[in-house]
């Protein structure tokens, strides 16, 4: 799944200092009407009422009274919310200045007076609230992002039901890679009842990246009921899925999806993709087991080659030994024969060595073709899988024939299968391919060819720089085997 959460997260707080500079710079634009000069003595009055309050508390007696800050708490919130450039921390400061009205103003029982009860609901207020989003934008805006997650985190705390504050909270942790904190902000979010699933998968991404895999997938599942067609989040679960190695937990849960929805053709594409993924873990496994049996082979065939080679040099010894006899002072052929000579020892070693293995391997005969039968049954495993993906990739075309993703994968399917067969044919002898190599070219070509209609579809439906780049290289392929007249023969 693709990060958009940074993207989503950034616009927005982009877009709210984007409004609130907008707000404060309509005054420059329409400075020909006279608009800025009000602009400008409302803020000048602000500013006046500042320098005040300022000046109120640096005084004794004035700050002594509940008056002076509950004045002081109002004129710094109006900062906050319409002027911040005057102060970029006045939220925090009319908090504060709230606080200190109700510690000051008691009545004779020494309960809240007028001005500390009207303080306490201030301090709950919608006001206040944006007066601290403000703030905390603010900060963000100027990089101050520790700043500005304390100044969205009290927003968020004056309005529990908040889902905003919680957001922009978590993009301003992220810049600073506090993911505990954005992870307790998003996952605040989707308490509050944050319905973005973009979102949920962001915070699933914080969890994969703390290796937290159940808390991940749960909040995709989640993320998936708000929207079951959110490709993202589908992707998303089969990548933590098969790097947990939890392939049958996904290939099972799939399937009951598709079972609850058997016409839902994303669910069908991803599950055809998860046998895909699990044939590609066979294909190491199998390669692996050709090279062994390979270098293994069969001990008896391979004693009876390296007989046979020393038998040849046996005879090349012979040979050298009688010429020298005829010619006694050909150096030359004095030194072809030191080298037949250590060739034959050589060989004589290695004879000695396959005896042995040859021994070995009659008194234990089901050990010599373990490789050879793990290699048929691994190789029996991925064609499973390769035929499950099929299948699947099938019925999600019978669905939808326009799909992008189900076209894209069949026509990699043909291709890959190609590929391997055509490695078939790389690996024959001129004798060998003289015999049936052209036959199994054209079935190659055939398998090739068999892509071309899926990719062509694709690109109708979307153009994708993979794509495009898969289907010149198969169009080129088909044009060198039409260029050699290979006849392509397509099998199902």
């Amino acid at each position: 799944m693709k990060p958009v959460f940074l993207v989503l997260v950034a616009c927005c707080l982009s877009a709210g200092v984007h409004a609130q500079n907008q707000q404060q710079g309509q005054g420059q634009g329409q400075a020909a009407s006279g608009a800025s000069a009000l602009d400008q003595a409302a803020m000048d009055a602000v500013k006046k009422d500042k320098d005040k309050s300022d000046k109120d508390i640096t005084d004794a007696k004035s700050a002594g009274k509940a008056s002076t800050w509950m004045d002081r708490a109002k004129t710094y919130q109006s900062i906050a919310s319409q002027y911040i450039r005057l102060d970029s921390s006045a939220a925090t400061t009319a908090m504060d200045a709230y606080k200190k009205v109700i510690e000051l103003d008691k009545d004779k029982k020494g309960g809240p007076g007028r001005l500390a009860k009207e303080a306490e609901e201030a301090l709950k207020s919608p006001a206040l609230y944006s007066a601290f989003m403000q703030q905390g934008v603010a900060k963000f805006q100027s990089k101050n992002y520790p700043d500005a997650i304390k100044s969205m985190s009290v927003a968020g705390e004056i309005n529990p039901k908040d889902t905003l504050a919680p957001l922009y909270t978590a993009i301003a942790a992220q810049q600073v890679k506090d993911n505990a904190t954005a992870k307790t902000q998003l996952e605040k979010y989707i308490a509050g009842g944050g319905k973005d699933p973009q979102i949920y998968g962001s915070l699933a991404m914080l969890y994969r990246g703390d290796n937290e895999v159940d808390k991940a997938l749960a909040a995709l599942d989640k993320g998936i009921a708000l929207a079951p067609g959110n490709k993202d989040l589908a992707n998303e679960k089969i990548n933590i899925m098969l790097a947990s190695n939890r392939m049958d937990e996904a290939i099972a849960g799939m399937k009951q999806m598709i079972e609850k929805d058997p016409n839902n053709v994303q669910n069908l594409v991803n599950l055809g993709i998860l046998y895909d993924n699990a044939a590609q873990k066979f294909d190491a496994e199998v390669r692996k087991l050709s090279e062994q049996t390979k270098k293994t082979g069969n001990p008896a065939n391979k004693l009876a080659d390296a007989k046979g080679l020393v038998d040849t040099y046996n005879g090349e010894v012979a040979r050298l030994t009688g010429l020298i006899k005829k010619q006694p002072k050909n150096a030359d052929l004095k030194r072809q024969l030191t080298d037949v000579k250590k060739k034959l020892a050589d060989q004589k070693t290695a004879v000695a060595q396959l005896e042995a293995e040859a021994k070995q391997a009659a008194s234990n005969p089901a050990a010599s073709g373990d490789a050879s039968k793990q290699l048929a049954d691994v190789t029996q495993k991925r064609n499973q899988q390769k035929d499950m993906a099929k299948e699947y990739y099938t019925k999600a075309l019978a669905v939808d024939p326009n799909n992008y993703d189900a076209n894209y994968n069949m026509g990699v399917f043909f291709f890959n299968e190609a590929v391997e067969m055509k490695k078939s044919v790389d690996a024959m002898d001129m004798a060998e391919y003289n015999k049936r190599g052209k036959e199994v070219d054209g079935q190659v070509c055939g398998k090739f060819k068999q892509a071309l209609p899926y990719f062509t579809k694709a690109k109708t439906v979307k153009d994708e720089a993979d794509l495009n780049e898969n289907l010149t290289n198969l169009q080129n392929i088909l044009k060198q085997y039409e260029e050699r007249k290979v006849v392509c023969v397509e099998s199902k």
